[in-house]
């Protein structure tokens, strides 16, 4: 995948994400070096040249949580109908049987299937590690598909015999998680503008590590200049957890363990209340929202408007596809958009705002600034949609994708270099890929 002098030519609308939410028509832009060079109209060509005459083109999408290794595990009977607690207690013995092939097959699918739906950067929480796999597996994956990476070494502690959910099987040594953490970070993480890879340090949740993990996670990221991330107050089950486990609500709970700051980013935040959601306002810290995994899951609607309002960081999450079933960026963006105004009015969140939420404000929940814009100087990241379809005919205005669509990309590059053209991955072989995560997936149920 070679990265070369492009031209986006007389693009129908550019939505820039920047500060002033400029929306372009007619527009040019070139990508050089890995960099939005410039942007106008009637800009020369000097390179390859992409037409766009027909295309909304928006920031790359930003995904905020997956557990990509759960896309081997779609729609598992017995955990189609549960709620967290039930699910993952179905699913926890058939993850004891994954190994390093099943963790990369799976991280590639996912990456993929994000790429198709405009997703430019993902983060990863991959917190179990059964049979030699290792968070490399997942990273050599993204090196394949092409998209920028935001891995997070997570782990379990406490398993069934100590009081926690995981079985003994899929839980590490809490000496043994610092050590592997310290590894991974070392040799993989890249803190400079324009990296493709950035680790981050992920103990699963409250009822799977203990007060010590998370409070020496958070003393080794700030050490290691790396960004953290949890699962906080998900449904009730949680929040009943942290009552009666810790005597405090998640979010006193994290703020004990200096779990809030710039540096954070919670997953789901379904239950947090207005203490909490204050809290998080004033210390800035970042919050992975997952509609259509809350959703399936029963987990109840997050307060998002109200997160926005008081100033929460928060960006979009597919969440892992054995919660999800998709992995689509976009449709996620549309799921935000439709529960908030199910709750609080038609007028509470527009089209525009949820693609924020899933471009720029993903973008900041992961502490990208050179990420998540149309700008120049800015990461050429970008995602051409064609609206030229029938998804999008007779719609009146085509920068609205998430109403008329569509919902999967024409065009996606990363860092200048295209991933999907034609509406195809590029970068490897995605048919045979899909085959063998079959095969895979097959094997995997034979045993069930």
């Amino acid at each position: 995948m070679t990265r070369s002098d492009i031209l986006i030519r007389n693009a129908r609308n550019v939505l820039t994400m920047n500060d002033a939410g400029d929306e372009l028509a007619g527009t040019d832009i070139r990508l050089k070096d890995g960099v939005i060079a410039e942007i106008g109209p009637n800009l020369p060509a000097s390179g390859e040249v992409i037409e766009a005459e027909t295309c909304v083109v928006t920031p790359g999408l930003v995904n905020t949580h997956h557990h990509l290794y759960q896309t081997l595990t779609r729609a598992v009977p017995g955990g189609q109908d549960a709620l967290l607690f039930g699910w993952l207690q179905t699913l926890y013995p058939i993850w004891a049987r994954f190994g390093p092939e099943e963790i990369f097959t799976s991280a590639q699918i996912g990456l993929a299937e994000l790429a198709l739906s405009g997703c430019t950067t993902s983060a990863d929480h991959l917190y179990l590690f059964p049979n030699g796999a290792r968070l490399e597996d997942t990273i050599h994956a993204a090196a394949e598909v092409g998209l920028r990476f935001h891995p997070t070494r997570g782990a379990m502690s406490i398993g069934v015999s100590q009081g926690g959910l995981p079985p003994d099987s899929l839980v590490e040594a809490e000496a043994a998680i610092l050590e592997d953490s310290i590894r991974v970070v070392d040799a993989f993480h890249d803190p400079g503008e324009g990296a493709m890879v950035r680790v981050g340090l992920a103990p699963c949740s409250p009822f799977s590590v203990s007060r010590e993990l998370m409070r020496d996670a958070a003393l080794l990221a700030r050490d290691k200049g790396v960004m953290l991330h949890t699962h906080l107050a998900e449904n009730d089950e949680d929040i009943a957890y942290s009552l009666e486990t810790f005597g405090c609500r998640p979010g006193q709970y994290a703020e004990d363990l200096g779990w809030t700051g710039p540096d954070v980013w919670h997953a789901h935040c379904v239950k947090l209340d207005a203490p909490e959601i204050a809290l998080f306002a004033r210390s800035r810290t970042g919050v992975a929202h997952c509609p259509c995994s809350n959703c399936r899951l029963g987990s109840g609607i997050a307060p998002v408007r109200a997160m926005r309002d008081a100033g929460v960081p928060v960006g979009l999450g597919v969440d892992g596809s054995a919660s999800n079933d998709s992995g689509n960026l976009m449709a996620e963006a549309r799921q935000a958009m439709l529960l908030q105004r199910v709750t609080r009015g038609a007028d509470a969140m527009s089209a525009r705002e949820a693609l924020r939420l899933a471009t720029r404000g993903g973008a900041e929940v992961l502490g990208r600034d050179d990420c998540g814009q149309i700008a120049v100087g800015k990461r050429a990241d970008l995602a051409l949609w064609d609206v030229s379809g029938i998804e999008s005919a007779g719609s009146w205005d085509p920068a609205a994708l998430l109403l008329a669509g569509p919902m999967q990309v024409r065009h996606l590059l990363v860092e200048g270099r295209q991933v999907v053209c034609d509406g195809q991955i590029v970068t490897f072989d995605l048919p045979k890929a899909v085959v063998k995560q079959n095969q895979l997936a097959r094997a995997l149920a034979d045993n069930f």
